[in-house]
């Protein structure tokens, strides 16, 4: 088996993980008890995979849950999937991180930071062949930024040749009221691209807008973000937990989707989209509908227009009884008709896999991850609100006050705008492959570049 070790991180990742972990448990037939119900073979051959089997053939999570305060730990042993857990596998500290990075990356997260390795270790050594580890998080927030970041660093240390791949939720103002975060998750990113293999980024004001416009809530809030969320999260891992046509693993997305070593943020889309309020079964859902859906930017989990992204990968997977066959006519007809999203100077720059396994109440959908220069639409984002704040020095003592120094401030902002800058240059070389009226079209589309 290629097991993966999961690791929920701070009150959001936490929130999240145990959505994802309802979804998964009923889609394998896993009882609150974690007692497998199902009549078919096919839901229990991977089990392994994000479950391990104990004593009385029940079925455990493979998961480490860290939270630097116990608010959030407590709630999550008594909801109704905290049976499943290993009360041993769950960490919290007593104080909490105060939506300070400082504090989850040098001081109350450093304290915990031994025993939460320990428990990885644990969990990698009760595996017969580890594919790598995941983890859920906010970057906004103290514990999922701060001690997200030191946690990554030190499994990369301890599992350099294994892949390290994270869910991330990127903050926004529109649902929030940490006014820390922007400070928080340019630090968090500056961190993790060193460390990570593969960030699958979740714009909280995409996420917002989506429920808003598209699903038709009068007041989105963070339960109905997390369902978004955990659908797509449990639409990625479904190729993993499954067999099918076509089927890949954390290794293959890494190898197919990260052009170079440090593009690796990618943008998820998922559809049909539904909530938890929304129900599918009036509306006839087509391969053909789908794939429109998924790359429409709209219907994307990140915050950007249509002249902004230049996409470079992307990788579709499908559920459901779809044919591999349709699934090719429907990607060759969408990059012929909007050939100029897609870069030119990479051949065969969609990724498919095909899982025979429908979601639970609809026939199919599909999950897609994008890694497009429109995530720089973000991170400008995020460096505006930093600069506003950095620049008076607002809430700096919270951070020096904590063992930090305003260059390691610069040095991430410097970071991201290097990121940015990468994801132009990229873009640039497609421009570079057309003729001078197509290249001067092509900028336009494809300046994703940061003031600094």
């Amino acid at each position: 088996m290629r097991e993966i070790v999961f690791i929920q991180m701070g009150q959001c990742g936490n929130k999240i993980a145990e959505k994802f972990w309802e979804i998964i448990a009923n889609e394998h037939f896993i009882n609150q008890c974690g007692h497998f119900y199902g009549d078919s073979i096919l839901p229990y051959q991977r089990l392994n995979i994000y479950f391990q089997c104990a004593q009385d053939c029940r079925f455990v999570p493979r998961c480490v849950a860290v939270d630097l305060e116990p608010t959030q730990i407590t709630e999550l042993k008594n909801s109704s999937v905290g049976r499943l857990f290993n009360p041993e596998y769950m960490i919290s500290g007593k104080y909490g991180a105060g939506n300070n990075f400082s504090k989850g990356h040098y001081t109350e997260g450093a304290e915990l930071m031994d025993c939460v390795l320990e428990k990885c270790r644990l969990q990698a050594e009760n595996c017969d062949l580890l594919q790598g580890f995941q983890m859920v998080h906010s970057i906004g927030g103290g514990t999922g930024s701060g001690m997200g970041s030191l946690a990554m660093k030190c499994l990369r240390n301890d599992y350099e040749d294994r892949v390290i791949n994270t869910f991330s939720v990127i903050p926004s103002s529109k649902i929030s009221q940490v006014v820390t975060e922007p400070y928080n998750a340019v630090l968090g990113i500056s961190e993790l691209v060193f460390t990570t293999d593969e960030m699958i980024m979740f714009d909280n004001e995409a996420l917002y807008n989506i429920s808003l416009a598209s699903l038709q809530l009068p007041k989105p809030n963070h339960c109905d973000l997390n369902h978004l969320i955990s659908k797509t999260m449990a639409g990625v891992t479904t190729c993993f937990r499954y067999p099918g046509q076509l089927n890949t693993d954390l290794r293959k997305i890494m190898t197919n989707m990260c052009p170079y070593p440090r593009l690796k943020f990618f943008i998820p889309g998922y559809a049909p989209l539904d909530s938890a309020h929304n129900n599918l079964e009036y509306k006839k859902i087509t391969v053909k509908s789908i794939v429109q859906q998924l790359f429409s930017p709209e219907f994307r989990m990140a915050d950007f227009e249509c002249q902004d992204e230049k996409l470079l990968t992307c990788a579709a997977i499908f559920r459901g009884r779809v044919s591999s066959r349709e699934v090719e006519e429907a990607m060759v007809d969408l990059q012929r008709c909007r050939k100029e999203m897609f870069a030119r100077f990479i051949p065969n720059n969609i990724k498919t896999a095909i899982c025979d396994v429908p979601p639970s109440g609809i026939d199919m959908s599909a999950t897609l991850l994008s890694n497009t220069s429109a995530i720089t639409v973000i991170f400008r984002r995020l460096i505006q609100q930093f600069d506003k704040m950095f620049e008076k020095r607002a809430f700096m003592h919270w951070y020096t006050g904590e063992g930090m120094e305003e260059e390691e401030f610069r040095r991430a902002r410097n970071i991201v705008c290097d990121i940015c800058d990468e994801y132009y240059e990229t873009c640039q070389f497609d421009c570079d492959e057309d003729d001078n009226s197509d290249a001067s079209e092509c900028n336009d589309e494809c300046d994703c570049r940061t003031d600094q």
